[in-house]
């Protein structure tokens, strides 16, 4: 009976520990990631949004979100750096929506006039 309380204050302790340790390692992370920022660099916000930067300061960072729309935001917003991998599109999952794509229907499916 005497063992049972330091046991349970060692088993409150360790996950708290770990889960504050495995937290300051993301955190660094985030912070390295924010210090190698450049103009032209492809990221994905917090929100989920992808976009391209094309100015820096301290603290803000200007995204353009589509082709001549640029938005202020803070640094901090800023989750990861995309890198493109091949030829595929992330904003369509490698489907090319182009207009010089080929408009033939698949084989045996119907054509509507």
């Amino acid at each position: 009976m005497e063992l049972l309380f330091p046991l349970l204050i060692l088993a409150l302790l360790v996950p708290t520990f770990l889960g504050i340790r495995r937290q300051k390692k993301e955190m660094q992370k985030t912070a390295e990631l924010q210090d190698a920022l450049q103009v032209g660099d492809r990221v994905m916000t917090t929100a989920g949004l992808h976009a391209t930067i094309t100015a820096l300061t301290d603290t803000t960072v200007e995204l353009e979100i589509a082709p001549g729309v640029v938005t202020t935001w803070a640094r901090v917003v800023v989750r990861e750096r995309i890198t493109d991998l091949g030829s595929t599109d992330e904003t369509t999952g490698g489907l090319s929506l182009d207009k010089g794509d080929d408009t033939e229907p698949p084989a045996g499916r119907p054509t509507e006039h």
